[in-house]
């Protein structure tokens, strides 16, 4: 990576813009920063670090330290940083949060924080046209610019941007800073995670294996309740071996009962058996006696006088068919000759009248007619001739009769064709009128129609700007909520800031008081005449005393448990007000910078747009249907115009044909009345006269059948009464029986016969013949039966119980033996996880007592002591080399990260906080730039084309400058460019190449370019 240009503007103590041309000094390959104490030389190291990460190192709270206090309510405040990644070239370019002019009104308006990343598509970096923007939020600007640097901010702080004191606090460090430190660096948490996670394991190992026994425990309480034992005859650890004796001895006292049961059951069995013998055959002889009993009574009873009833009535069943035929044709012949005379009294009433007329119906004024002679026979020859004449009357009178019925309909037809005509004229004028007033309503809907649509088409615009405002709101809300979190943040932050001091202080307090009096506490311990553990003198002529309370070891972990604490407490604090700063900064982009105030009346009007859009777009749907209404209206009125038209001379054609066929009809209908009303009447009495004959002609016909009838029922009946021994049809009567009677007497003779039958098959059977006269006894075998039932139901009770509890136990002592079985393999993981939880904790059985992530972290050290003796002792003529230190620490503490300095005019390794100033400035340098390369390296052989160093050389005396700078002139090898912030003089004279910042009348500051004066904004390329 290459750092190319910065451009700043009201940032830091810049009011005006400032460009740096870092490509300038490629040819020199080494340049200085220089500028008085405050003039603004570490600013522009805060510049290029908050371009690439959003934030400044120095300052916990950027938003309020970035803006210039230089720069007016309008002037603006932008970082912008030109690198090279590889062969491309990128621009980032940041505003931080600040106050500014409202666009409109009066008053201030915040600013947010933007951030935007381009990359160089054209030849020209210095026209803006030729970059091209890839992220344009501060978020996928950040997320960018991790993925092309390829170093977090403490990585690129340590390797490209080495402020002042940051390295020499590292050289100087304990082992647990010096951890954090490389912990940021290296990433090395998942190793922390990873320890974690064991002990974490360990503890849920632990808790599953103490559940697993317990539970094996209180199986082995219920094992022995099933067992009869008592809790106190368990053992402390119940074995496998335990629970598979008390469960042979289940099994041995449930055979022995099934064996009892067994036995009890064949006895049971047995007694039964003599029982159900001695009911058998007491239920025989029973059966026997009964027998006898009902054979002796029904042979003492006589039957013969139903048997002779019941065969009379037999015979007379036989004859009562021809009898009751008899009779019944006799009263049909009487029903016939009364009906003969009903219907020639009927028809007797036509024949003296005139034939169309019944006596007493002519009208008056009818025209006479033929009368039928009143002395003529009644005859079924004469009735037959006026039968012939009426039907042909009556056919000859068919059509005119249809042509009556049909008159009120014909004559309704001829009115409603004219009330036809009269509605045809009425709705071809409503037509008319309808088909001429529809043209302008279509005309006004359809200007409508235009208006409408251009007001809705704006609805996608409008809904666009709603969502925009309504997420910008929900933005502003958030903004506010954010900064106050932020506010509380900040202040538990101060607060743990403020509590890590003081528990940094009361430790080093302890660790003083310590150290001074360890003299005191070693004098305590001496013996006169036995030597000194530090001098091996055996006089004590002045042991060493203290006033003061002694400071135990306990005291000094008590005041590291709270320097632990502390310190947690801060870095979760600056954690979470980091997190909540982002969130911050997010949601004041998205709000667009504006507050909740002013966007609510912009929502307010957005929305009535959308609103107005809306209501056009259904207008918009309403007015087509309309319009699509208007015009099938008024082609259907056209259309209807001409069909009245057309409908009207079909109506009069109509109505003239029918008024012609009333008139013709109603003549015929007037001429075939015959002296009656209507036809109708005429053919009523003629239909009435005919059937008066057709029933004097069936009437004669019917007296003569039901005279033959009745003669062959009276002589089937003689010979049916012949034929069964009747001399009379009365002999015949007397002999028949109701059916109810015959059943009962035939029931009572086939029930008889039937006793007497089983009687005597019972008495045959061959179980009944020899049995004894007495009856069987049952009180013995019955209380034998009995009291081998209850013996045979004690025992299977008792061998049921025992298989229950045979079967309880089995599933308690399976299911123990499968927890016993896996707690064996549960309990070699509990052993192994604690091992190895215990060991990466750094407890035994790890001797070194390095946890897991400060051995990763001490591999990573050793890397970065190689690299950095390398320099070390070029700088020092060999002198000096630093060592990596992983002993064992003072009291059990933690270790593998101790530095130490091989002194070779000694010989002997010693503390690094023994080294004088430049020493330390060398050997912190040293490890500076080892540290550098090891990180660059971890990062995927980042390429470093440039560097910074922002480092107290003013601390040197000639000689070590003079070694130093060499150091650094070596580091330009490879095209690397180096700038160095400084103001000694003497390095002033040593590198040519210059940036100077200086402060202006006004207090602001500017900076200086090789050949372009100070302030001189022709000269420097404007990136804007």
């Amino acid at each position: 990576m290459k750092i190319l240009r910065l451009r700043v503007a009201g940032f830091g103590p810049y009011k005006s813009e400032q460009i740096v041309d870092f490509e300038a000094f490629d040819d020199d390959g080494i340049f200085l920063i220089t500028g008085k104490t405050g003039a603004g030389k570490s600013s522009i190291l805060d510049a290029i670090c908050y371009a690439l990460y959003g934030s400044v190192p120095r300052y916990k709270d950027s938003k309020a330290k970035l803006r210039s206090d230089h720069a007016d309510t309008d002037d603006p405040s932008v970082v912008e940083l030109d690198f090279r990644v590889g062969t491309s070239d990128y621009r980032v370019r940041r505003s931080p949060e600040y106050e500014r002019p409202r666009l409109r009104g009066g008053g201030m308006t915040l600013s947010k924080s933007t951030a935007e990343l381009a990359v160089l598509t054209g030849a020209d970096w210095r026209v803006e046209t030729d970059w091209t923007v890839v992220a344009a939020r501060p978020v996928d600007v950040s997320t960018d610019l991790a993925r092309l640097v390829g170093l977090s901010k403490d990585q690129f702080l340590q390797v490209i941007l080495l402020a002042q004191n940051r390295f020499q606090e590292f050289l100087a460090a304990n082992n647990d800073d010096r951890q954090s430190v490389l912990r940021s660096l290296f990433g090395t948490d998942r190793f922390l995670a990873y320890e974690t996670y064991l002990v974490d394991r360990r503890r849920a190992l632990e808790l599953q294996l103490g559940s697993v026994m317990g539970a094996v425990a209180q199986q082995a309480e219920q094992f022995a309740a099933v067992l009869g034992r008592g809790a106190d005859e368990v053992p402390e650890h119940p074995s496998s071996s335990w629970f598979a004796d008390g469960l042979e001895q289940l099994y041995a006292a449930r055979d022995n009962a099934v064996a009892r049961s067994t036995a009890a059951d064949t006895a049971a069995s047995a007694a039964e058996a003599l029982l159900r013998a001695a009911e058998q055959t007491l239920a025989r002889q029973v059966r026997r006696d009964a027998a006898t009993a009902s054979l002796e009574r029904h042979l003492a009873e006589s039957i013969d006088a139903p048997r002779d009833a019941v065969r009379a009535a037999t015979r007379a069943a036989t004859v009562w068919s021809p009898i009751a035929a008899r009779r019944a044709a006799d009263n049909e012949l009487l029903a016939a000759r009364a009906l003969e005379l009903d219907a020639r009294a009927v028809y007797a009433g036509f024949d003296e009248a005139q034939p169309d007329v019944r006596a007493g119906d002519a009208q008056p004024g009818a025209a006479p007619v033929e009368r039928v002679g009143a002395a003529a026979p009644v005859t079924v020859s004469a009735v037959d001739e006026v039968i012939d004449r009426l039907s042909r009357q009556l056919g000859a009178l068919e059509s005119v009769l249809t042509e009556e019925d049909e008159l009120p309909s014909l004559a309704r037809s001829v009115e409603q064709a004219r009330a036809t005509l009269l509605e045809l004229d009425d709705d071809a004028a409503e037509a008319s009128s309808q088909a001429e007033s529809l043209p302008p309503r279509l005309t006004g809907a359809q200007a409508t129609l235009t208006e409408a649509r251009v007001t809705a088409a704006a609805m996608p615009s409008a809904l666009d700007a709603a969502s925009r405002m309504e997420r910008a709101v929900d933005a502003a809300r958030e903004v506010t909520r954010l900064r106050d979190e932020v506010a509380a943040a900040q202040l538990v932050e101060a607060a743990a800031s403020r509590a890590l001091t003081a528990a940094t202080t009361a430790h080093q307090d302890l660790m003083d008081r310590r150290f001074a009096d360890h003299a005191a506490e070693l004098a305590t311990a001496l013996v006169e005449g036995e030597p000194c553990a530090v001098c091996g003198s055996t006089a004590h002529p002045a042991p060493a005393t203290s006033d003061s309370a002694p400071v135990t070891p306990a005291d000094i972990d008590a005041a590291r448990v709270e320097l632990d604490r502390t310190r947690t407490a801060l870095d979760d604090a600056s954690r979470v007000g980091r997190a909540l700063g982002a969130a911050l900064a997010e949601a004041e982009t998205r709000s667009d910078g504006q507050t909740l105030d002013a966007l609510l009346p912009q929502v307010d009007a957005a929305l009535a747009a959308v609103e107005s859009a809306r209501t056009a777009a259904e207008q918009v749907s309403a007015l087509e249907a309309e319009i699509a209404v208007l015009q099938s209206r008024l082609a259907r009125a056209d259309e209807r115009v001409v069909e009245l038209r057309e409908l009207r001379q079909t109506a009069v054609a109509e109505a003239t044909e029918l008024e012609r066929s009333l008139e013709t009809i109603t003549k015929r209908v007037g001429e075939q009345r015959g002296g009656f009303d209507t036809v109708a009447a005429r053919v009523a009495h003629l239909h009435l006269h005919l059937s008066a004959a057709k029933a004097v002609e069936r009437a004669i016909g019917s007296v003569t059948e039901r005279q033959r009838v009745l003669q062959d029922a009276t002589d089937a009946l003689a010979a049916a009464l012949a034929g069964h021994g009747f001399a009379t049809e009365n002999d015949a009567e007397a002999a028949r029986l109701e059916p109810d009677e015959l059943r009962r007497l035939e029931r009572a003779i086939r029930d008889h016969e039937q006793a007497v039958a089983t009687a005597r098959s019972t008495l045959a059977e061959p179980e009944l013949t020899d049995l004894p006269a007495d009856p069987v006894q049952l009180d013995g075998p019955r209380a034998a039966a009995l009291e081998a039932r209850e013996l045979r139901d004690a025992a299977m009770s008792a061998s049921g119980v025992l298989r229950e509890r045979v079967r309880g136990a089995e599933q308690l002592v399976a299911e123990a033996m499968r927890r016993l079985a896996a707690s064996v393999d549960l309990q070699a993981e509990f052993d192994e996880v604690r091992e190895l939880a215990a060991a990466v904790q750094g407890k035994e059985p790890n001797t070194r007592r390095m946890r897991l992530e400060t051995y990763v972290l001490a591999a990573q050290l050793e890397q970065i002591v190689a690299a950095a003796n390398v320099r070390l002792r070029v700088m020092t003529s060999g002198r000096y080399t630093l060592e990596h230190d992983d002993s064992v620490q003072y009291r059990n503490t933690q270790s593998g990260l101790g530095l130490a300095i091989l002194d070779e005019h000694t010989g002997r390794s010693r503390s690094t906080n023994s080294l004088s100033g430049g020493e330390t400035f060398l050997a912190s340098l040293a490890l500076a730039l080892g540290l550098a390369e090891v990180v660059s390296n971890q990062a995927g052989g980042i390429r470093l084309d440039t560097l910074f160093i922002d480092e107290g050389f003013g601390t040197l005396d000639p000689e070590t400058l003079e070694i130093a700078m060499t150091t650094l002139d070596g580091l330009r090898a490879g095209g690397r460019t180096i700038g160095l912030i400084s103001h000694v003089d003497s390095m002033k004279e040593q590198i040519p190449a210059k940036l100077a910042v200086t402060v202006t009348p006004r207090g602001d500051s500017v900076i200086t370019m090789p050949g372009v004066a100070a302030g001189d904004a022709i000269g420097q390329a404007v990136l804007v």
